[in-house]
């Protein structure tokens, strides 16, 4: 018997965090692959997932008109943020990212505390897109560097969070503490009649054990004391909302669907704005948006490759692997998962349809390291896993033979 090798490849992989796009990631993964099978038919298909990258894959895929604006960053600094026009469904769609304006990565390293970080500038940018026209908005919610509820950007929209004083707040989630009331009298007037989705991971909540403070606070540089005071400010900001807010009928604010996505921006924008929270799949790949049919693409190949920053405990709930690793099962096709790091709980996604896993990383190395070295660890990586794929065939090849 012939040994089998994998001819049409899938390679769909997330970006990898404060490193690279995922555009990047599917190249570098093809060049390794290349370097063993220089044959094989190779289908790039970055998954946009609603996080850093994601205006970029959409633009390329839908040709859409792309625009740059000036916007508060994180920390208070000038930053530019991109965005782009789609026609969906008859609509002048704007496809914005909030990462672009209030991601991790946008927030130096020796500055980063959740408490103050805002996400203002995330609302100047719906405010330009409202400007320009936009008859929907489509956030997507992904690698913040906030925690802040999306109070700074229902600010930028023209809504006044006040404490007991009557006094603007301030930024950031420490503040959230204070906040005693709502002035919404200057809101946007097109907020009125543009609809707006938010594109995020449901399985993020606003407070508790698996909320914005305690899972994604220390990721954002939170110290224990830090963690405590956010937790109470999400806690009291959710608890103005349920008084105050226009569009909380039936939702629950704490601990609901979406709610803590990007650091909370997901409560914010559904109870003021009645934003919808939509699963970050449903929205940009299944609706059509993001101009890729993965399904399809699934039918046609013999492996998929697919790949994320740190694939860990968290993978499971919502990430790009598991997404493409359950869509791959039901297709019946094999999965290899490429990872960063491989952290605790890795062994989880075996569970989820991820049928092999390795770290691009081969010896211990520092963070700054291995982010600057990211692309050509990927290539190394890919090549190696590859020579792993022929070893396994070459070997059934060898049992049949002597069965």
């Amino acid at each position: 018997m012939a040994m089998i090798v994998p001819q049409r490849i899938l390679i769909a992989p997330s970006g990898f965090k404060e490193s690279l796009d995922a555009s990047t990631v599917a190249s570098a993964i093809a060049a390794g692959v290349r370097r063993i099978l220089p044959g094989a038919q190779l289908v790039q298909m970055p998954i946009p997932d609603g996080g850093e990258g994601t205006v970029a894959a959409i633009a390329a895929s839908t040709g859409g008109q792309v625009f740059t604006e000036t916007v508060t960053g994180p920390v208070g600094q000038e930053v530019t943020a991109g965005w782009v026009m789609i026609q969906q469904s008859g609509q002048r769609t704007a496809v914005l990212e909030m990462a672009s304006a209030a991601g991790l990565s946008l927030v130096p390293r020796e500055l980063r505390n959740p408490t103050t970080t805002t996400t203002y500038g995330v609302g100047q940018l719906i405010a330009a897109a409202l400007d320009a026209g936009a008859e929907r908005i489509v956030l997507g919610c992904g690698d913040s560097g906030t925690s802040d509820g999306g109070a700074g950007a229902l600010m930028a929209l023209g809504v006044r969070i006040l404490d007991k004083q009557g006094k603007d707040i301030g930024f950031g989630g420490r503040a959230l503490r204070r906040a005693a009331s709502l002035d919404a009298g200057g809101l946007h007037p097109r907020l009125n009649e543009v609809p707006i989705t938010l594109a995020c991971n449901i399985h993020n909540v606003l407070c508790g054990e698996r909320g914005v403070a305690r899972v994604f606070g220390p990721q954002k540089g939170a110290t224990p004391k830090q963690v405590a005071k956010l937790e109470a400010g999400l806690e009291n900001w959710a608890e103005l909302l349920e008084r105050e807010a226009l569009f909380v009928q039936g939702k629950d604010l704490k601990y609901g669907a979406g709610t803590g996505a990007s650091g909370g921006l997901g409560v914010g924008m559904s109870a003021v704005l009645g934003a919808e929270l939509g699963g970050r799949f449903d929205v940009l790949l299944d609706s059509g948006m993001a101009g890729i049919d993965l399904d399809a693409a699934l039918q046609q190949v013999d492996l998929v490759i697919t790949a994320e920053g740190a694939i860990d405990f968290q993978t499971p709930h919502g990430k790009v692997p598991a997404e493409v690793a359950a869509r791959a099962q039901r297709a019946g096709v094999p999965v290899l998962g490429l990872a960063g790091t491989l952290g605790q709980g890795a062994p989880s996604v075996h569970e989820i349809g991820i049928d092999a896993l390795a770290s691009i990383m081969t010896l211990p190395m520092p963070l700054a390291e291995a982010v600057e070295c990211g692309e050509q660890l990927l290539i190394d990586a890919a090549e190696r896993t590859m020579r792993l794929v022929l070893l396994g065939s070459a070997m059934a090849a060898r049992g049949e033979q002597m069965a």
